[in-house]
């Protein structure tokens, strides 16, 4: 077991390692073989008002640091993960049961995230404006918000809570991060450790490990933080959305997602089975853009089937910390329960298990399902698993119908041998990205990333996090006298 769970099994607060105030433990196991990794006591209410204040008082200093200066630490950051990518890379396996393959991609997306926030610094602009009031000039000025609550996921912890804490530090903030209780290593501890040995002023970045039975909606009705960046299921999603609106906060939200992979006539089938493949069952299918649903044209539904289940049934289902392992555990045993009852239920529905997936603790084989109700409600919801489904359509435009038939709109992707022709499909399906001939996960630092409908609101990445965690502020100055009615 690496170590890192013994010495980051605590609070971050105010730049001070602490234990936590609560009177019980969050229990962090690894989902594979249920190895305790640690055991932390929870923060209290209490703790996050010193957290959020800690940081408003660091903040203010902070934001007035030249931006060269900001963007060093970053810099240095890099260099911590690059000293002990290993034994991160470790910690990613042993506390979310990520294969080697997820652990390289979410390090390598790591570091891109922090490449893009060393530029993120030095990127805000003030602007002067023309006035139509004689001798009057209109500054704008970029400032940072001041503080920023991040609440980040289980499923790919580390990079998407790097991916707000990073710009949102560059640009001047202060932070205060909650992981979710199944990552509170990868998804907190670790993301203040690596700051801390790159320098980063203490009281900027705090990390809280907690539940909500013990603080409630405390991290949200805060009166320090003016945005928060929450990452995680839409059902909680709407109740972050509903008690921020009452506290007049901005909102990032990334939410779920029912990515549909959609395989034309004239697609390359060899080349969409790997896409497919790939972007349903990659980290056991928990990924927000994962393409739950893969919609081929009847007229190649025959040869695509056979080749995909083909391609499912090479996939190795075992331990993560195996290289050549494929698929991993699910988070927990709750998880396996409604992954496997779902397949079950659409079985009991009408539904075709062309493989049906078992469980065993809490790795789950891959299910493929086809000749699923128009009406089922599997086709529209999130599965976060490895259960794929398969549906035919007949034309471009049955298959933009299926497409747009859920309440999500996160990711998609549209395979053919006519690139134009994909992109006038993807314009018409109601998602935030769109892939042609590609899979449907993908993160670049640089890019909008972010959904429609049930799949969140606001953007990240790229100039978005610019939008998200900066306040434009107008000055006007009037030279000479202005002339008042009364």
């Amino acid at each position: 077991m690496s170590s890192l769970f013994t010495e980051l099994a605590h609070q971050y607060i105010d730049g001070e390692w602490k234990p936590g105030d609560g009177s019980w433990d969050i229990i962090d196991f690894n989902p594979y073989d249920g190895e305790k990794l640690a055991s932390i006591t929870i923060a209290t209410a209490d703790q996050v008002d010193q957290a959020y204040r800690a940081a408003e008082r660091a903040q203010v200093g902070w934001a007035a640091t030249d931006p060269n200066s900001r963007r060093l630490v970053f810099e240095r950051a890099l260099r911590v993960i690059d000293d002990r990518e290993q034994e991160i890379a470790e910690a990613i396996i042993a506390e979310l049961g990520g294969t080697h393959l997820k652990a390289a991609f979410e390090l390598r997306l790591v570091k891109e995230f922090l490449c893009e926030a060393m530029q993120l610094a030095l990127r805000p602009e003030s602007r002067i404006l023309p006035s139509p009031v004689e001798g009057k000039e209109n500054r704008i000025y970029r400032l940072p918000v001041g503080v920023v609550g991040v609440i980040s996921p289980f499923n790919f912890p580390f990079l998407l809570a790097i991916k707000s804490v990073a710009p949102a530090l560059a640009l001047g903030n202060g932070v205060v991060l909650k992981p979710h209780q199944n990552s509170p290593i990868c998804g907190g501890s670790l993301v203040a450790k690596v700051f801390e040995e790159a320098g980063l002023p203490a009281g900027l970045l705090n990390v809280l490990i907690t539940d909500t039975a013990e603080i409630g909606d405390a991290l949200l009705v805060h009166p320090v933080p003016k945005v928060i960046s929450f990452t995680g299921s839409d059902k909680v999603g709407q109740h972050v959305a509903t008690v921020c609106a009452q506290q007049f906060k901005r909102i990032i939200l990334e939410l779920g997602g029912n990515s549909a992979l959609i395989v034309l006539e004239d697609a390359d089938l060899d080349y969409a089975v790997d896409a497919a493949v790939f972007s349903r069952y990659v980290h056991q299918g928990q990924v927000c853009m994962a393409a739950n649903r893969v919609l081929v044209d009847r007229r190649v539904e025959k040869e695509f089937t056979e080749k995909f289940v083909a391609k499912v049934k090479t996939l190795k289902v075992g331990d993560p910390a195996d290289p050549q392992t494929h698929i991993g555990p699910l988070i927990n045993s709750k998880q396996v329960e409604a992954v496997t009852t779902l397949v079950d239920q659409a079985v009991g529905a009408g539904a075709t298990a062309l493989l049906h997936g078992t469980a065993v603790g809490n790795l789950v084989s891959p299910s493929v399902l086809t000749d699923l109700a128009a009406d089922s409600p599997l086709l529209s919801q999130e599965i976060f698993g490895p259960v794929a489904l398969l549906v035919p359509f007949d034309g471009e435009d049955e298959a933009v119908r299926i497409a747009n038939d859920t309440p999500y709109g996160l990711s998609g992707a549209v395979h053919t041998g006519d690139i134009e022709r994909g992109v006038r499909i993807a314009q018409r399906i109601e998602s935030g990205m769109i892939h042609i001939n590609d899979g449907t996960v993908h993160d670049e630092p640089t890019v909008p990333f972010g959904g429609e409908k049930h799949s969140g609101s606001g953007r990240l990445n790229g100039e978005s996090m610019i939008e998200a965690f900066t306040t434009q502020k107008w000055i006007s100055i009037q030279y000479g006298r202005s002339r008042f009615p009364f």
